[in-house]
């Protein structure tokens, strides 16, 4: 069964619904801060498994209003960078960004290693760490073709596609109840944020926050955001292939961060962040909702004994990490949980999961200026660049 463009948007809004009211009626999801898209999308993308399986139904879901949902959130948070506020990231910036490094060379090196000692080809280790998992599934797909002509292995491309969708579930699903671990381990007892048009709103901190929205401003900034979408992918093809060959949505993003910076030093024209916001969380949403109720779960049905023990191990070795690492090293107090929770959802899924999990947390125990501040900078730019760096680094050194 196909579903065409009005289909699919409507599919996903219900299903959106439907996660939104079993996080309310459920103290579970409450209590692990697990986000609504991950619980409505991945119910669906498993009652979807069960026809495929019982009764052979499959269903394709219109992907460009995935892609196009994806563009507008990071171009979203390119409008909500003001290089005021992007000083303030300064040190502990830098600082995650050599955790998040660190955190892709273990994953890779812990891949190739457990690989190794269930007996499997070390190059399958590679699929199983930072290509699929912090890399999603167009990393995977990309790399795929790359893996079968250097090691010879066969069904590069479904196996990828199989690890990147359990990074992607796994990765909005641990983030909570690390924060959670976290929160309760060091009694750390944040005040929820308050209520009221005079608290200053952070992008994508606090969406059921309430600023004075109308016609005008919400135009304003849709022209804005399809700005940097039509942009952005105009530079994605015509840089595909050159030195300067990034993803699309990066594009988006920059081209976000140019225009915010402008208005903001060469007029006296005031971006509506609460629009932004609210704009930019939609496309958030509705994104991670056909992207999981879009997952073909049978993929996984095919994954090798071995391989699901690598991805065990790989979200086990994220979760530990997260906690005694990440946790630390951002500085042990509030910030440095949401940060956690982030490096959880990108870590194994990616930026909008990220996103997603800190929402989860925020929105009940209170803002993180600095987690929003870093995240999405990170793991929309920096993390794309220094993965594929490590990717080349292992595939040069198991091609010796």
């Amino acid at each position: 069964m196909v579903f065409g463009i009005f289909e699919t948007l409507t599919f996903a809004c219900l299903v959106l619904l439907l996660g939104f009211y079993i996080v309310k009626k459920v103290k579970f999801f409450r209590d692990y801060n697990i986000p609504e898209p991950v619980v409505g999308g991945f119910l669906i993308a498993s009652l979807l498994y069960l026809a495929h399986h019982f009764y052979g139904l499959s269903f394709q879901f219109e992907s460009s209003l995935q892609t196009s949902m994806m563009l507008i959130f990071f171009s979203s948070i390119g409008l909500s960078a003001d290089f005021a506020k992007l000083k303030k990231g300064g040190k502990p910036l830098l600082i995650f960004i050599g955790v998040t490094g660190t955190f892709i060379f273990l994953q890779n090196l812990f891949g190739v290693s457990v690989a190794k000692l269930v007996g499997l080809d070390p190059s399958y280790g590679l699929i199983a760490g930072s290509i699929t998992l912090t890399g999603g599934h167009g990393t995977g797909a990309a790399w795929a073709e790359n893996l079968t002509k250097t090691f010879h292995i066969e069904g590069a491309m479904e196996l990828a596609m199989a690890c990147a969708t359990y990074g992607l579930v796994m990765g909005g699903i641990i983030g909570g109840p690390v924060a959670n671990f976290l929160l309760k381990k060091n009694k750390i007892n944040p005040s929820p944020q308050p209520k009221g048009d005079e608290v200053p709103i952070e992008a994508f901190e606090n969406p059921e926050s309430k600023r004075r929205m109308n016609v005008h401003n919400v135009i304003e900034t849709l022209t804005m955001l399809a700005i940097c979408v039509t942009v952005g992918q105009l530079l994605y093809e015509t840089m595909k292939g050159s030195a300067l060959e990034l993803p699309n949505f990066v594009w988006s993003l920059l081209i976000g961060v140019i225009i915010r910076n402008i208005l903001a030093h060469t007029s006296s024209y005031i971006v509506n962040d609460h629009a932004v916001d609210v704009l930019g969380n939609t496309g958030l949403y509705l994104f991670l909702t056909v992207a999981l109720m879009s997952l073909q779960l049978w993929q996984l049905s095919g994954l090798a004994t071995q391989v699901v023990i690598v991805l065990l191990l790989q979200t086990l070795m994220m979760i530990l990490f997260a906690i005694f690492v990440t946790y630390r090293v951002m500085g042990k107090d509030y910030d440095a949980i949401v940060l956690s929770a982030g490096h959880c959802g990108f870590g194994l899924g990616a930026t909008p999961t990220a996103i997603a999990n800190m929402q989860a947390i925020t929105h009940r125990y209170g803002a993180s200026h600095k987690a929003f501040l870093i995240v999405p900078m990170v793991g929309a730019f920096f993390v794309d660049i220094i993965n594929n760096v490590f990717i080349k680094l292992f595939v040069g050194l198991l091609s010796m």
